[in-house]
């Protein structure tokens, strides 16, 4: 079955950096675009980039220009490079495949000084 797990969350200070991983299995991983999302408390899931099977990327504005998504479809890992976050980036980062029904559990992100 489909599995996505996401890693790399953690607690960092305004300005810090973070890279977030996803390992994907059970399903044609390079065969499919990927996304990350976010979800902040009290606050629907944000679409925060995604990058498809060529690798071309593409970014919601919210933080275009300070995250990087790749993807490594020998490893089947997808990953989110994350730089000077502000309080206000701090939500769940979810991983899936794009335009599908199949996400992650998360991984916690907190900015906080």
């Amino acid at each position: 079955q489909v599995q996505l797990v996401e890693s790399g969350g953690g607690t960092v200070q305004p300005g810090g950096s973070l890279r977030l991983s996803c390992a994907a299995s059970g399903f044609p991983f390079n065969a499919f675009a990927m996304s990350w999302g976010r979800r902040a408390p009290n606050k629907g899931l944000e679409r925060v980039a995604g990058i498809d099977t060529d690798g071309v990327a593409n970014y919601a504005d919210s933080m275009k220009g300070r995250v990087t998504i790749s993807r490594d479809n020998d490893q089947n890992m997808v990953y989110l490079e994350m730089n000077n976050l502000k309080p206000e980036d701090t939500a769940m980062y979810i991983c899936a495949i794009d335009h599908s029904e199949y996400w992650g559990q998360g991984t916690q992100v907190t900015v906080s000084s």
